[in-house]
């Protein structure tokens, strides 16, 4: 049982955490098979929790699971190269309903019902995300690469006490829509903000070295994991996200299963996490993780 002594300790090393997190931004990606269903687990009421503690929080989402339900629906079957959407102009259009509309407005409503306040918007709002077409447009189509991003708009939310909801679309340069890799486009976000921590939640416990759980990585070694085809298929995108936020100045990046319960506030808060996270020796960031 513990003591009076024990509950005091453990409540002063919390308000310690959140001191040191108070006005820190983290960003926040969801999206892929861990969207597939309804179910948000404890993400929602997390994410509101850590807005009220202080921290400024970014929710970035894709939702290619629906993307795909709505087109088949509609009898078009969805094609991929190298695990990107090809997205012609019929493509494009379920993009940002889906993007910019049914799931963008989904996760705004459960914030709100959570008790937060939240703004829905995509990378076309504000300019927020400048694109080039891919350098394979020819066979993608309306798929864009990140040119520029503006978080004027970002900012005057978060300074507002709102939690931005992003959809991973993005305009061309003659004002196109463009689709996004969303975690390419949380990466940018992250090192735009210059985010404390970039975190990316999805359907698998983290990072396995042939059936070995990595819960600390440094860049070199995620790197070699890619290069050594021990991280493949869709993992690499993210490892890839994770080591351009790391480049651009992100303190540390995590991997984590969107749904253990309060996993993202285990992650954030305490020592051993429950996620990978890749992260460079010798910066402690925020918290001793």
């Amino acid at each position: 049982m513990k003591t009076d002594r024990d509950l005091g300790l453990e409540m002063a090393a919390a308000l310690r955490y959140a001191s040191a997190w108070r006005g820190k931004r983290v960003v926040i990606k969801y999206g892929g098979r861990a969207m597939a269903g309804d179910e948000f687990g404890t993400l929602i009421d997390d994410v509101v929790l850590l807005r009220s503690a202080g921290l400024r929080p970014m929710l970035v989402h894709g939702g290619g699971a629906e993307i795909t339900t709505t087109l088949q629906s509609m009898g078009v079957e969805p094609r991929f190269i190298d695990g990107l959407r090809v997205t012609d102009r019929a493509t494009m259009r379920v993009v940002e309903m889906v993007l910019g509309g049914s799931v963008n407005k989904r996760l705004v409503g459960m914030i709100q019902r959570a008790g937060g306040r939240a703004v829905g918007l995509t990378g076309k709002d504000g300019d927020l995300l400048r694109v080039r077409p891919h350098p394979r447009s020819d066979e993608l189509g309306f798929v864009g690469e990140i040119e520029k991003v503006d978080t004027s708009l970002l900012d005057q939310l978060t300074n507002s006490g709102y939690v931005p909801v992003i959809g991973s679309l993005g305009v061309g340069p003659g004002g196109e829509t463009y689709n996004i890799n969303a975690d390419t486009a949380a990466a940018a976000l992250a090192a735009e903000v210059a985010a404390e921590k970039l975190l990316l939640l999805t359907d698998v416990r983290g990072i396995s070295d042939n059936g070995r759980f990595r819960s600390r990585l440094t860049p070199g070694e995620a790197g070699e994991l890619i290069d050594s085809g021990v991280v493949s298929a869709g993992m690499v995108p993210k490892v890839r996200a994770c080591l351009t936020a790391l480049e651009a100045g992100v303190a540390s990046a995590h991997i984590l299963a969107a749904g253990e319960p309060h996993g993202l506030l285990v992650e954030l808060f305490t020592e051993g996490g429950i996620g990978t996270m890749i992260k460079e020796p010798g910066n402690p960031g925020a918290t001793g993780r």
